[in-house]
């Protein structure tokens, strides 16, 4: 199956089926053509502009002020990327690293970051190949982005830094050289494009929703499991009880759980108890707060500009 990049935004419910699904990325018509339209436009602004650019026909930092020449302006990218990767620590999982390729991805297909069409199709590469960059925990601040761990993830593309193949660590050359790919000549401006993003703490955000969701699923079965099991009572779920209190989570819960417990022959025979522990008299309120704190980090309304006219869906993200 193949998921189609497009200019519409991921959702984290659209990233957990790409990932799970193992689909392929594919780029769509339409952002092939913003790719390149914004490809064509920094090349004759560059070639049409007797002033400087910053990081595109100049250094960076204190660098500033010096001119790069044009047979330069590759290398001075790439040396950007070289710079910044020195991460250190454990590894990023490869599920997390897989999820920063695919938000790598999108990001550039927005048409908005003056990269180079083989560049974003070599990430695409990457993802559908289940190749994973080697990228380590430590070393990034989160100012102008994820510089130290987008550098690991994409030095890869131009033959260098570190990856995991089927099981097998290797270098980047080494990789291109397996895959009979030609490592992607960088141009101006791209090594800015592949650091300043947020891929790295977007992935770690995404991939800690997708399992907090499904845990949070698990443990109302498991609950329900467990009421069974005691031989508990279905009177401390019934609607009315959570209804009278505005806390949507635990309304939920109560829901779930009778849905789960609908037709069991132990819930509905005579109880012994009078009362069951609290442990399990509170599995509303308690599942149902988690429930509530996973919608509330996933909300649109955490991040929309104008609240009112966000789409509805809790489980909308702009990546």
């Amino acid at each position: 199956m193949t998921h189609q990049i497009s200019a519409e935004h991921l959702t984290v419910q659209k990233i957990a089926e790409i990932i799970e699904g193992h689909q392929q990325l594919k780029l769509s018509a339409d952002a092939v053509k913003r790719i390149s339209h914004c490809r064509e436009y920094l090349d004759k602004k560059i070639a049409e502009s007797e002033k400087p650019i910053y990081g595109v026909t100049t250094g960076f930092g204190s660098l500033c002020k010096i001119s790069i020449s044009n047979d330069q302006l590759s290398q001075l990218q790439i040396n950007l990327m070289m710079s910044h990767a020195c991460g250190v620590g454990e590894r990023v999982p490869n599920d997390i690293v897989k999820i920063m390729i695919l938000l790598k991805v999108q990001s550039l297909s927005y048409g908005y970051s003056g990269v180079k069409l083989d560049t974003v199709e070599r990430l695409i590469d990457l993802f559908n190949n289940d190749v994973y960059p080697i990228v380590y925990k430590q070393g990034s601040v989160g100012a102008s982005g994820d510089l130290v761990p987008l550098a690991h993830l994409c030095l890869p593309i131009v033959g260098m830094g570190e990856v995991e193949y089927k099981g097998e660590r290797m270098s980047g050359a080494d990789l291109c050289k397996k895959m009979g790919w030609e490592p992607i000549k960088l141009g101006s401006k791209e090594g800015l494009a592949l650091l300043n993003g947020t891929q790295n703490m977007s992935a770690h955000a995404v991939w800690a929703l997708i399992k907090a969701e499904r845990l949070s699923r698990w443990a109302d079965v498991i609950a329900a499991i467990s009421l069974e099991a005691y031989d508990g009572r279905i009177e401390p779920f019934t609607h009315a009880v959570h209804a009278v209190r505005p806390h949507q989570g635990q309304i939920e819960t109560a829901a779930r759980m009778r849905e789960l417990l609908d037709g069991s022959e132990l819930i509905k025979q005579p109880k012994v108890n009078v009362q069951d522990p609290y442990s399990f008299r509170c599995i509303p309120q308690v599942h149902g707060s988690v429930k509530d704190t996973i919608r509330y980090v996933a909300a649109p309304t955490n991040w929309c500009p104008a609240p009112a006219t966000c789409p509805a869906s809790s489980w909308l993200i702009p990546v």
